[in-house]
């Protein structure tokens, strides 16, 4: 039996640990010895998947930058330690996201066949994203990229691959079950980090800017930095601030259009996994003009593609997709069609074509 050993760093509720939750599945449901490496002490998608090994490593996130460089590095070398005894030469080392890379040489030590699973390009600073990704292009066998815009960006060796990102069967069965529910009053979501890059200010501009509208924010947050972030921020009343949520069904299913308005300067977009969410839910779609979201939105097609500074534009596009029914119903259809094409069937049968090619 192939035993693959699968590295993540932090284990929480975003895009990246979502989708190594996803592959785990689909090793361990065509046969194979699945082993998870990962740190303790938090919740998220990564805790208590059926079949899967768990192995856990020290890490401690700090807000502090000084003392979350330490403990990176820290975790790094506890980490390669843990491997290099756990390894074998035959196993192959699946690293998710270019920040383990204490499992990189570890599994190079071990004459391992290593892959890399790059989520991120909007790596900071500069020197650490050169010693992570220069890491990768040393040690990978194979890398796995998002999107095609990552690819091209960031292409470290010959051996590459594409894989989406997906939903997965039973999100998107219970999608179709409310994609055609009746709104009375338009509900504009989005669902992001608590961070400046990720448009939040752009947000509350826009909900101020529409007051017909309901706005609802969900931030990977706590009620407590929620309220810190918006300390003397005045709030209009239509918008509702939410922190992490672990189940974001009843915000699709209430939503008329979804947005992502990262800033194309500070924070590309390399996928754009809540648009495809979105989409599932036949939501119309505005986002950044550049990145991983550009292959999920169609410009006036099934949304808009338009920098997040431009508010006045924003708003005018919110307005031409909500105010006519028959825009609507045209840019909802379309969004839908295009969800179809990221199925779970496609990324089962490819993440395994790219472990067995190795």
């Amino acid at each position: 039996m192939k035993r693959i050993v699968s590295v993540h760093l932090l284990n929480d509720y975003s895009g990246s640990p979502k989708v190594l939750m996803q592959l785990l599945k689909s090793w361990t449901k065509n046969g194979m010895d699945a082993h998870l490496f990962t740190s303790g002490g938090r919740k998220g998608f990564l805790s208590d998947i059926p079949r899967v090994k768990n192995h856990l490593f020290w890490y401690r996130f700090s807000s502090n930058a000084l003392i979350r460089i330490v403990n990176f590095f820290l975790s790094q070398f506890f980490l390669m330690i843990k491997l290099l005894f756990f390894l074998k030469k035959s196993d192959i080392v699946y690293i998710n996201t270019v920040l383990p890379f204490g499992a990189a040489i570890a599994g190079k030590l071990r004459g391992c066949k290593i892959i890399y699973h790059i989520h991120e390009t909007s790596v900071k600073p500069k020197l650490f994203k050169n010693f992570l990704f220069g890491t990768a292009k040393i040690t990978a066998d194979k890398i796995v990229f998002v999107s095609e815009y990552l690819l091209k960006q960031e292409s470290l060796i010959n051996n590459q691959e594409l894989l989406y990102n997906v939903l997965e069967s039973d999100f998107a069965e219970k999608a179709d079950r409310f994609r055609n529910v009746e709104k009375e009053i338009p509900v504009v979501l989005m669902i992001c980090s608590l961070k400046v890059y990720k448009g939040v200010d752009e947000f509350l501009e826009l909900a101020k800017k529409n007051p017909s509208y309901i706005f609802k924010l969900v931030v990977n947050a706590t009620e407590k930095e929620i309220q810190e972030y918006f300390k003397g921020k005045e709030i209009p009343k239509q918008l509702i601030i939410y922190p992490t949520q672990t189940d974001t069904h009843p915000f699709y299913q209430e939503a008329s259009v979804i947005l992502n308005l990262s800033h194309p300067d500070l924070w590309v977009e390399t996928f754009g996994l809540t648009i495809l969410e979105g989409m599932r839910y036949g939501l119309p779609a505005i986002v950044a003009p550049v990145g991983g979201v550009t292959e999920l939105v169609e410009d006036n097609k099934n949304g808009f593609l338009i920098d997040s500074k431009h508010t006045n534009e924003l708003s005018e596009k919110l307005n031409y997709i909500l105010k006519d029914p028959s825009v609507y119903k045209s840019f909802s259809e379309a969004s839908y069609e295009k969800s179809l094409l990221f199925s779970e069937a496609y990324f089962e049968r490819k993440s395994l074509d790219i472990i067995s090619n190795l």
